[in-house]
């Protein structure tokens, strides 16, 4: 991979793993965030989403998501573990694409694809491409721990 690549794909996965940083972080500290709202707010899926909300799993799936977002940005922005975050990621991308999908409209201002199905397969794409080789600690990590090496590049 040449130089100006090598600076496309650590600036994208750099880029990428601050937004989903933040935004995990955001609702970490922000003792009143839940995803009650988005959930009850679905327009497919709506009896699976509602059931999400349920007392018992609300507090699982809003530690999910806070923690999910936060640990895919932290992954990324040290480039470590990227396949496993651009796997997670994208299925979490999933996971936020459906509820609000009222097909084929994702939102006012899109037909099919939204921002929500391009991260996923950006994500995916910085796995695939195993980005965290590209000035990131995947390499410095398989080499520490070379039984952890499928999960850590």
């Amino acid at each position: 991979m040449g130089s100006g690549n090598k600076v496309v794909v650590f600036l994208l996965r750099i880029s990428l793993g601050w937004l989903f940083f933040y935004a995990g972080i955001t609702k970490i500290v922000n003792s009143e965030w839940s995803a009650a709202g988005y959930l009850k707010g679905a327009k497919t899926f709506t009896g699976f989403f509602t059931a999400l909300t349920a007392p018992g799993l609300l507090p699982v799936i809003n530690f999910l998501n806070e923690w999910g977002l936060t640990l895919i940005g932290v992954a990324l922005i040290l480039g470590v573990a990227v396949r496993l975050a651009g796997s997670f990621g994208a299925m979490l991308m999933l996971f936020y694409y459906l509820p609000i999908l009222d097909f084929p409209y994702p939102n006012a201002h899109s037909f099919i694809v939204d921002e929500h199905i391009v991260y996923a397969l950006t994500l995916l794409v910085l796995g695939v491409m195993k980005a965290g080789q590209v000035w990131g600690l995947a390499n410095w990590s398989r080499d520490r721990f070379p039984k952890l090496k499928s999960w850590l590049e």
